[in-house]
């Protein structure tokens, strides 16, 4: 009823899947793009967000549930069991982060933000990861231990 539709774009990452229950096959059934924002969770999937780490009052995600000492404690032990993947390719949790968004079936785009160049680049070099099916399973095994919480 809206016309032609080219693509879908929506919040999607390890931690932000509820597209996976239907838009993700709509799009590639139909051809769509689908275009993922926020990959890195805002940046929780970066491992700079541990639950040491304090926010000013002026931070959005000063008073964030998602962002409470308790749910990023619940992140840094997914990140931690996850973390022999980033070794074994030699990249940050970032680059993982979108590296898997970009694995999964009918996402077709990240749009991931950068504060600055090296950011930026590091992002874009995470379009070059290939992971292998039983790193895709040992991510969501990591995921599914602790999703019910994130």
């Amino acid at each position: 009823a809206a016309g032609v539709l080219a693509s879908d774009q929506e919040r999607f990452s390890l931690l932000d899947r509820k597209m996976e229950e239907n838009r993700l096959a709509f799009c590639q059934q139909h051809r769509m793009a689908f275009l993922a924002y926020s990959p890195l969770a805002r940046g929780l999937l970066t491992g700079k967000s541990g639950p040491e780490r304090q926010f000013s009052e002026t931070d959005q995600r000063y008073d964030d549930p998602r962002f409470s000492v308790e749910n990023r404690r619940r992140v840094a032990e997914i990140l931690a069991q996850i973390r022999p993947i980033t070794e074994q390719h030699e990249i940050t949790f970032a680059q993982l982060a979108v590296a898997w968004t970009i694995h999964q079936p009918g996402v077709s785009h990240a749009l991931v933000g950068a504060r600055n160049p090296r950011q930026a680049e590091e992002n874009a070099a995470a379009g070059n990861v290939q992971l292998s099916e039983e790193q895709l399973r040992e991510i969501l095994q990591a995921m599914a231990k602790h999703a019910a919480t994130v």
